[in-house]
């Protein structure tokens, strides 16, 4: 008899132990998770169709908080011109760079260079509806939406105190993957037209 309570009771310490390192995990899993959502990786979903057809409305996307600089093709979020709301759009331009729309082929250049884009301007839009011809000073970026006929981008804040220029310091991170839809799962990579530019 009293070797079976003696059981029982190792039984009972065994189970709350292990309830408590059920707990524990539970715990740390979310911390770090909540760590990695503050500092390293960010969900971000798509509210409108400024981006399409790279990103459509509701799609959600992954960024890299830890990417470093922003380059010129990267898809980055950062704080917007009006409100400071998040946004999300395509970088054209960094600091030196002579950004300018357009040439006699209708494309917007970059340091003289045409840009291609093709690969990702929405399909029977033009690269630029407005013309303009600006350099990017040190430490800002160009930025402009995919679709670029329903874009409200670095052109529409060019009469604005900032000159349309977004500062490096806003952007909260690089676009890394599109994860929703499955349908449209998609690992974001630098379109080939930039490797040209000087």
């Amino acid at each position: 008899m009293a070797v079976t309570k003696k059981a029982e009771g190792v039984g009972k310490e065994k189970k709350k132990g292990g309830f408590r390192e059920t707990v524990l995990l539970l715990v740390l899993g979310v911390g770090i998770a909540l760590l990695l959502q503050a500092f390293v990786i960010g969900s971000f979903y798509i509210p409108s169709e400024s981006m399409e057809n790279t990103l459509l409305i509701n799609d959600r996307i992954f960024v890299n908080k830890l990417a470093g600089a922003p380059e010129r093709g990267d898809i980055v979020v950062f704080k917007g011109w009006d409100t400071g709301e998040d946004t999300i759009k395509r970088v054209i331009g960094v600091g030196g760079d002579h950004v300018k729309c357009c040439d006699s082929k209708k494309r917007i250049t970059v340091n003289g260079t045409p840009l291609d884009e093709t690969s990702y301007l929405y399909p029977g839009d033009f690269p630029s509806g407005e013309k303009f011809d600006v350099t990017v000073p040190p430490g800002k970026l160009w930025l402009m939406g995919d679709h670029r006929s329903a874009s409200r981008d670095a052109r529409a804040h060019m009469e604005e105190p900032g000159g349309g220029f977004i500062s490096e310091d806003d952007v909260i991170g690089k676009a890394v993957v599109r994860y929703w839809p499955l349908s449209r799962g998609y690992l974001f990579s630098h379109p080939d037209t930039f490797a040209k530019v000087k």
